[in-house]
């Protein structure tokens, strides 16, 4: 199971999904005299002038518990290599739902700063918007071997 290099791209996506449960910002609207994270916990302000930076929750989203559901998801297609046709079918369930994940948090950022009640906001991506955009091409490349994989065994298949 490890040897294969699916798995080893799995592991690395499920390694940045999970680093944003540290509550790590994925993006931040800054007004004049407040700001806005939003993060694995959902979406807290704060006072720009707070020396301590304390922030109160504003809303509890549930991007939390889907971060947890997405990387099980990932952990259940990683162990399913014994049968090659279902994990296929589950990398690319994996694929498009990851897909819809990063489009709706984007459209989120760009609209995100709208909806809030701050004059004047600007936009400012954290680092977990990156390591959450870069387990996308990990995903990718596994869906990539096992799909190489099962091309493998079924022209072994051929032959017998």
């Amino acid at each position: 199971m490890i040897q294969r290099i699916q798995s080893i791209y799995y592991i690395l996506a499920m390694i940045c999904l999970s680093l944003l449960l540290s509550g790590m910002e994925i993006f931040r609207f800054v007004g004049s005299k407040t700001y806005y994270v939003f993060s694995a916990f959902g979406l807290e302000s704060g006072n720009v002038n707070d020396p301590q930076g304390n922030l109160q929750p504003l809303s509890k989203m549930p991007f939390f518990l889907t971060l947890i559901s997405f990387i099980l998801f990932i952990f259940i297609a990683l162990m399913g290599y014994k049968n090659l046709t279902r994990q296929f079918k589950l990398a690319r369930t994996i694929f498009f739902i990851y897909l819809l994940l990063i489009v709706s948090l984007v459209i989120f950022a760009i609209m995100g700063g709208g909806m809030l009640s701050a004059d004047e906001t600007k936009r400012e991506l954290g680092l977990g918007f990156f390591l959450f955009v870069l387990g996308f091409p990990f995903c990718f490349l596994a869906q990539l071997g096992i799909k190489r994989d099962k091309k493998l065994l079924d022209s072994l298949n051929r032959l017998r």
